[in-house]
């Protein structure tokens, strides 16, 4: 998964979007060059037993429908129109369907069309803190999904179908949407896990030593959490929009898992509306902390200047220089024998004076 809405403050790469003409006929697929040729993973499986086929070709497909109970087909990579609509003419898709697919900017939502089920959803890559679209189908006895390119959170998923763990092997093709929906989901915990580990360690860094490039830390992370929220927010819609939807797809096991899936989506924007705030608390935290170290720095300048006040003033008036031989008030400290320890004394008592103010004042810490 390695397109993003954004650049990351551990990845800078962003998606390149593509963008449809205005007034261009619906269906129109607008392919970037840049994208991956598609790959054809297939896995099959029953009760019993289970098959995998790697990097096939489209003709390869229509052999293994209905040979299977379950047949999962995931396409990784949009980058050849031919393919894609092969691919579509196989198992009837929509074209404003297949549009959307190739519309990788997209929001999740949920769309019937006929005797199918199209969601759109985002998955997360925890290395990058990039996102990706998934487009996913279903059909009677098919899950169909298209990834932008190789890579995806839906390993555990392929292990527990090889080795036949859970129920998943004993359960229908709406089970198998249900499984890739939850792992999408889930795919956002470790990201906010590493959100809130951060945002730990720049409330440490806040109170002990705030830097310039604190706020910077504070606000990558800001963006970030508006990015995910973005991503996260309409699965709401699409989940509970699944759970209600009156399709003979989905049986009436699955929409209890579904409705499990939707409270992990709550718990999710929760907890990305909490870090939201706790990332401005800790920007607010953060130009205290500077002002207070300003006013630390203008209070021992200003102590500094106080001392040395008194002392200017007396030199001052020392340097004046008045001729004693004129007038016996003309400075007659210039030729007394202790005049100049006169002077450096009471200088020094002057500023041991208001250092004691200073200090039974509590202005010296």
């Amino acid at each position: 998964m390695a397109s993003s809405d954004k650049p990351s403050r551990r990845g800078k790469h962003r998606a390149r979007r593509s963008v449809k003409p205005v007034g261009a006929a619906p269906g129109t697929l607008i392919i970037d060059a840049s994208w991956p040729a598609p790959r054809i993973d297939v896995i099959g499986y029953g009760p019993d037993e289970s098959w995998t086929g790697a990097d096939l070709k489209v003709s390869d497909l229509a052999a293994l429908k209905g040979k299977w109970p379950v047949l999962w087909v995931n396409v990784s990579g949009l980058g050849d129109e031919a393919v894609l609509r092969q691919i579509a003419r196989e198992f009837g898709l929509h074209r404003l369907a297949l549009e959307d697919v190739v519309t990788v900017h997209q929001r999740a939502k949920l769309e019937p069309f006929g005797n199918q089920l199209f969601m759109v959803a985002r998955m997360m890559d925890v290395a990058g803190m990039t996102s990706e679209q998934l487009s996913l189908f279903l059909i009677d006895g098919v899950v169909l999904t298209f990834q932008e390119r190789l890579g995806d959170c839906f390993d555990r998923i392929r292990e527990r179908i090889s080795h036949g763990q859970g129920i998943v092997r004993s359960s229908g093709a709406d089970y198998l949407a249900y499984a890739l929906l939850d792992s999408t989901i889930d795919s956002y915990f470790p990201i906010l896990e590493s959100i809130g580990l951060l945002l730990s360690d720049l409330e440490d860094e806040v109170l002990e030593n705030p830097e310039k490039s604190t706020a910077e830390k504070i606000h990558e992370t800001k963006r970030e959490l508006i990015a995910l929220r973005r991503n996260i927010w309409p699965h709401r819609e699409l989940l509970s929009g699944l759970d209600r939807e009156a399709s003979g797809l989905l049986q009436p096991e699955t929409r209890v898992h579904i409705r499990d899936v939707y409270d992990h989506t709550i718990q999710i924007i929760d907890l990305v509306e909490s870090y939201r705030e706790v990332s401005s608390d800790l920007m607010g935290l953060y130009l205290s902390s500077v002002s207070n170290r300003m006013n630390e720095v203008m209070k021992v300048l200003t102590i500094f200047a106080t001392i040395f006040m008194p002392l200017g003033f007396i030199a001052g008036v020392y340097g004046m220089n008045f001729d004693p031989g004129v007038s016996r008030w003309n400075m007659p400290e210039l030729g007394w024998t202790f005049g100049y320890p006169f002077a450096l004394g009471l200088m020094a008592g002057s500023a041991g004076l208001l250092l004691y103010v200073l200090w039974r004042k509590g202005w010296l810490g």
